[in-house]
């Protein structure tokens, strides 16, 4: 199995052994991310556990001009590198068919768009299908399945008979693993509103690892929903601090900050979201602060300029709302 290195990076190669020993993993994918200047450095390498022997490493330089290009630029090259050196290294067969589907599963499911979750999905039913043993990629399948409702505007019923198994199976395989007890957390939470278990399994998860920034990311989305707004926002900012490149991180702080009416700060990290990423799907909320703010004429100029990214249903119910708000009854879209 291959994971990568939010348990290194923080820890060194000294606690390798310690993370193959309670993973169950043969190796570990080490990594860092720099940003200065408009530049992003990224630095990868492979870390066989039992001896802590480096099969491989990579530093990769690129223009920041596009986040989440950069990120599945480099997401390419790096699946390519790691198929060919664990297939080389025969140590693993399973892990090393596993690891391109996998990796290509998280980028496209951290685009958090309707197309780019249904490629998710098929990325880690891949990932699953080459290494029934990865525990990671049902986590991924789980997350997705979990997702994919919300941005496509489906029915989440329809989705929780897939989320539900893979989550659990997730844990089945990985009991010590993070992103396992994250994966069912958002199962109970999203379909169950289960607040009691959802909260364990994400407490549970940061305790297995404390630098996985997803795990501190949704459970502070769980803590705005129960109105817990500054333990939510502490949350927030660990996931930022652990994963500073993370779009749906910087977005969804900004969400928090909405919904604990500090619509300033939330307009404020909005438009920082949309400087990582352009037309990132999430930061059409920035509409909502806009709103409550009576900037009326913004919150217009922004649902159209966002119109073509946008599932039409979507563009007239929120022109509806907006026009509505400002009590331009005679205005509101009819359609």
């Amino acid at each position: 199995m291959l994971i990568h290195g939010e348990w290194a990076c923080k820890n060194g190669p000294v606690q390798v052994g310690q993370i193959g020993r309670e993973l169950g993993v043969q190796y570990v994918l080490e990594g860092s991310v720099r940003r200065e200047a408009g530049r992003v450095r990224v630095t990868a390498q492979l870390i066989q556990t039992t001896d802590q022997t480096h099969l491989w490493a990579r530093q990769y330089d690129r223009d920041l001009s596009g986040l989440l290009a950069v990120q599945d630029e480099i997401a390419r090259e790096v699946t390519d590198e790691l198929a060919l050196t664990l297939g080389e290294s025969k140590r693993s067969a399973p892990a090393a068919e596993a690891a391109a589907p996998y990796l290509k599963g998280q980028y496209s499911f951290n685009e958090r768009t309707p197309q780019s979750l249904q490629q998710a999905i098929r990325y880690f039913e891949q990932a699953t299908e080459k290494d029934p043993r990865d525990a990671r990629a049902y986590a991924g399948l789980a997350d997705s399945y979990a997702l994919v409702g919300g941005y496509s505007l489906r029915p989440q019923t329809e989705f929780m008979e897939k989320a539900r198994p893979a989550a659990l199976r997730a844990v089945e395989i990985g009991p010590n693993l993070a992103e396992a007890h994250t994966a069912f957390a958002l199962v109970v939470q999203n379909y169950d509103w289960d607040w009691i278990t959802a909260e364990r399994e994400y407490r549970r998860a940061i305790e297995l690892n404390p630098n996985y920034a997803t795990a501190h990311h949704w459970y502070a989305e769980h803590l705005m929903w129960r109105e817990r707004f500054d333990e939510a926002l502490g949350e927030s900012e660990r996931a930022r601090q652990l994963d500073p490149l993370s779009v749906i991180i910087a977005a969804d702080n900004a969400v928090i900050l909405y919904c604990s009416r500090q619509y300033d700060r939330a307009i404020e990290k909005f438009c920082a979201a949309r400087e990582m990423e352009p037309g990132f799907p999430r930061a059409e909320i920035i509409i909502a602060p806009y709103a409550e703010k009576g900037m009326f004429a913004e919150a217009l100029a922004d649902l159209e300029a966002e119109r073509s990214r946008m599932d039409l249903r979507t563009y007239w119910a929120l022109e509806a709302y907006i026009n509505g708000r400002a009590g331009r009854r005679a205005e509101r879209s009819a359609r």
